[in-house]
C-alpha cells in the first residue's frame, strides 16, 4: 500500500465537493482523508514532507490547487473552496492529470514542450529534480497570483504597483486623486531626493489588451515637468500599443501581466517564504584539513 499521488486525489475531492457547498480549505482536506484514506496504515499516514507537513494533507492540497487550475473548483473567498458547473459536469472517473493540464492556460510554460515530463525525470539529476520542482511550485504562484491581481479592486491594484515600485528602490510615491487624474494613477521619484519624477498608469484588465489609444492618452496625460513613464496592465498590450510607445518621445516602459508578476515574486510583494530548504554538500576542506 502506498499514499495516493497528488493527482489521485482529483476524484475524492470533487466526490466531497460535489453538493455545491462552501467549505474551508482545511475541512476539505481533513474530509478527503477521512472518507477516502482512514484505512491507510498509521504510518503512511504518518509521512512527512522534509519541511515538516504531512505527506497525504500536501497532496491532496496540490490536487486541490490543480482542479482549480482546471476550473473544476474555484476560492469563492479567501481559505474556502467550492465545485464549479464544470466540476459537477465532469463525468465520474474521467478526471486525469492530461485532462487538467489540457485547460490549464499559463504564461509560464516548459521552456522545451516536446521533452516528456517522464523523458525529463528518467534522465534527471536530483539537482534538476529539485530545480524542476522549484520551478514548478514559481509557476503556480505567479498564476495565482496573476489571477489574484485581475480580482482586486482596481484603486487597490494601482496602490499595489506602487507598492513594488517602492520595494524596487525607487523613491516616496504619490497617489493621484481617485477621478479626474488624466489618466494619471501615481507619481513616484526615480530617485529618493526626487530629483526625477516618473508617471504611471496602473489598468487591471482580465482580458482586454491595452491599446495605442491608451497610450496615446497616457502620454497626453504627462505634464512638462517629466519625460518618464510607465504603463502597467494585468492583461498585455497589442502591437500598434508597443509601437507607439517605442516610438514615443517619452521614455515609456510597458509591465503586462507576466512581467508583472516575475517582480512581485523577485521582490516579495503580495507573496511570502512558507518554507525553506538546506541542501548540504560533504566539505571537502575539513576533511583535507592537517589538524584531522
Amino acid at each position: 500500500m502506498e499514499l495516493p499521488k497528488f493527482n489521485e486525489t482529483f476524484l475524492p475531492i470533487l466526490e466531497v465537493l460535489k453538493d455545491g457547498e462552501i467549505i474551508k480549505c482545511r475541512d476539505l482536506i481533513r474530509l478527503v482523508e477521512e472518507r477516502f484514506y482512514a484505512e491507510l496504515p498509521q504510518d503512511l499516514l504518518e509521512q512527512m514532507t522534509k519541511n515538516g507537513d504531512r505527506l497525504i494533507e500536501n497532496r491532496i492540497a496540490w490536487g486541490k490547487s490543480y482542479l482549480k487550475k482546471g476550473g473544476l473548483v474555484h476560492y469563492p473567498q479567501r481559505g474556502y473552496v467550492q465545485i464549479t458547473e464544470k466540476g459537477t459536469s465532469t463525468k465520474p472517473g474521467k478526471v486525469s492529470l492530461n485532462d487538467i493540464q489540457s485547460n490549464i492556460i499559463t504564461f509560464y510554460e516548459p521552456e522545451n514542450k516536446s521533452v516528456s515530463k517522464t523523458t525529463i525525470e528518467a534522465s534527471a539529476s536530483p539537482q534538476d529534480l529539485i530545480d524542476s520542482g522549484f520551478e514548478q511550485i514559481e509557476r503556480e504562484v505567479k498564476d495565482e497570483l496573476l489571477l489574484k491581481l485581475k480580482e482586486v479592486d482596481p484603486y487597490a491594484f494601482e496602490k499595489i504597483i506602487l507598492i513594488l515600485l517602492k520595494k524596487m528602490g525607487y523613491g516616496d510615491f504619490i497617489e493621484t486623486a481617485k477621478s479626474g487624474d488624466g489618466g494619471i494613477d501615481g507619481i513616484i521619484n526615480e530617485d529618493q531626493l526626487g530629483l526625477e519624477k516618473i508617471y504611471i498608469q496602473a489598468k487591471r484588465y482580465s482580458e482586454n489588451k491595452v491599446r495605442e489609444t491608451d497610450i496615446r492618452n497616457f502620454i497626453g496625460a504627462m505634464s512638462g515637468d517629466t519625460h518618464k513613464g510607465i504603463f502597467v496592465t494585468t492583461s498585455s498590450f497589442d502591437e500598434k500599443a508597443k509601437v507607439k510607445a517605442r516610438d514615443a518621445h517619452h521614455s515609456i516602459i510597458l509591465l503586462d501581466g507576466s512581467k508583472l508578476v516575475d517582480l512581485m515574486h523577485k521582490f516579495n510583494v503580495g507573496v511570502q517564504t512558507k518554507h525553506s530548504y538546506e541542501v548540504k554538500i560533504v566539505d571537502n576542506d575539513f576533511f583535507d584539513a592537517e589538524e584531522i
